[in-house]
């Protein structure tokens, strides 16, 4: 089938790796001088980083292969990503 671009299947440990690895890179934004409570775009590009870590991982539970590690390595990342919501930009909820 050519012209046809297939999804690159990527395996749930990968996937995991590369949600920490957005979150981190959501904690190393810079702040900008204000602290960032009124940049939207600083604000917006945390909140990216965050969602597509989210992303990354929200259909792995889902899966039939998923072990019971694997989705609590899931619930953890979301976890992480709140708490990383909360310090980062430092809202209280």
């Amino acid at each position: 089938m050519e012209g046809i671009l297939m999804a690159k299947f990527v395996p749930a440990p990968e996937k995991i790796q590369q949600a920490h690895a957005l979150i981190q890179k959501a904690r190393e934004v810079p702040v900008p001088v204000d602290g960032g409570r009124s940049d939207f775009s600083y604000i917006a590009r945390v909140k990216a980083y965050l969602q597509d870590a989210r992303d990354l991982v929200k259909f792995i539970p889902r899966t039939p292969s998923a072990s019971a590690e694997l989705k609590a390595q899931v619930k953890a990342i979301f976890d992480e990503a709140d708490r990383a919501d909360r310090e980062i930009l430092h809202l209280q909820r």
